[in-house]
């Protein structure tokens, strides 16, 4: 898991002046709007005695914490203890991690890191959701999986023949043409034409002899939004899906889908079924990948041109990891039943009279030498199989 990146981590109409618990990362977040309607985002751990503070209420726009009373403001800065004397001061330390928050599009975008905003990573631009004429359903969907083993499945071209044969997936046409992937570190995509069968009832009338091939885009934006579009001969569909990393073993897809055909409500019930039949065709297949996590090591599997989208993914993964921004998940979740640790927020770099004012201490990071150890004919064999898609990427 990486941090320093937004994440899209709630629907916006989810949030509201209740505080509203989010987990994410393996962090325990509490979020909530205040009097004028800004979204905030505080570590969900009142620092006195590790009171969850999405269990209170917000009073003046501080948050209050449901044991003891403590009430912090939007910044994380305790403002009062109740139990004090009013001329006892409140003590430096009293305070918590507070993040950024961005609304845009259909979430609540939240950086979880402690960059200074000058040098964060961009949020994605994710065109349709102000176009009048895409009509916008939206949902979530829930799996016992790595939330990087779904994004990767989330734009795996060469899985639809065989996963999804019940619905689009074209057993009888499996070949994928060769593709150019674009982008950069934040963000890749590429361009096929699939082959769906012919279609079943009144639809197939359509059709004379064969179906025409469908333009089908896909890719991913660092570091939790994928999306899918598909140009149909009705129009287009766009998905795009936020996969809420809620843990290393857990993820929630929150996913917005925009179409420009049948834009009415009456067919809102019917897109938001397929949408859901395609994630339960999914689901045993992904949560049955092992291993459960991402390999660090790209020879750790064996690829081939295909592949050349998913490659594209793991490199910009591994050139964040090797920035210092991954996460070891094992180390602090072996460890958070006597010591609980957080995500760094950015008034930790960017308040230095504050750097010994926080009381939870900093989650553990991947060091380099945990991704050492690779035999050299296993790098050979990494090697041969990025060469092979490396023809098909383009920077």
């Amino acid at each position: 898991m990486l941090m320093n990146f937004w994440y899209a981590l709630a629907f916006r109409h989810e949030i509201t002046d209740k505080p509203t618990r989010v987990k994410a990362l393996g962090q325990e977040l509490v979020m909530y709007r205040d009097s004028k309607g800004v979204v905030h985002c505080l570590s969900d751990l009142c620092v006195h005695r590790g009171g969850a503070m999405s269990g209170g209420w917000i009073k003046d726009d501080c948050l209050v914490c449901p044991y003891h009373g403590w009430e912090y403001a939007s910044n994380g800065a305790c403002t009062k203890i109740p139990a004090n004397k009013e001329n006892l001061p409140i003590p430096k330390k009293a305070r918590v991690d507070s993040y950024p928050t961005v609304e845009r599009y259909a979430w609540v975008w939240v950086f979880l890191g402690d960059l200074p905003e000058d040098e964060r990573p961009p949020l994605p631009e994710l065109p349709g959701f102000d176009d009048p004429k895409l009509r916008l359903t939206t949902g979530e969907f829930e799996w016992d999986a790595n939330f990087e083993r779904v994004l990767e499945n989330s734009m795996d071209i060469a899985h639809a023949p065989f996963v999804h044969s019940g619905s689009f997936g074209n057993k009888d046409k499996p070949e994928v043409e060769d593709y150019t992937v674009t982008g950069d570190d934040y963000r890749g995509e590429a361009t096929v034409t699939l082959e769906p069968p012919m279609p079943k009832g009144i639809w197939r009338y359509l059709y004379k002899k064969d179906r025409p091939g469908v333009r089908t885009t896909t890719g991913y934006f660092m570091a939790n939004v994928t999306k899918l579009v598909v140009r149909l001969p009705l129009g287009e569909l766009v998905i795009y899906n936020a996969n809420v990393p809620i843990d290393e073993h857990h993820t929630i897809t929150k996913w917005a889908s925009l179409r420009n055909f049948f834009p009415g409500k009456w067919a809102d019930k019917n897109s938001i079924e397929r949408t859901y039949k395609i994630f339960w065709e999914d689901k045993p297949t992904v949560e049955g990948q092992r291993p459960e996590l991402l390999p660090m090591d790209l020879s750790s599997e064996l690829h081939v041109k295909s592949d050349a989208l998913q490659l594209a993914y793991r490199r910009s993964r591994q050139h964040f990891l090797d920035k210092g921004w991954g996460i070891d998940a094992h180390q602090f979740t072996d460890e958070r039943d006597r010591r609980y640790t957080v995500i760094p927020s950015p008034s930790r770099r960017e308040v230095p009279e504050l750097a010994n004012a926080w009381v939870m201490k900093q989650v553990p990071r991947i060091a380099s030498s945990t991704r050492t150890g690779t035999s050299a004919a296993e790098v050979a064999e990494g090697a041969q199989a990025t060469e092979a898609a490396e023809g098909a990427h383009e920077p």
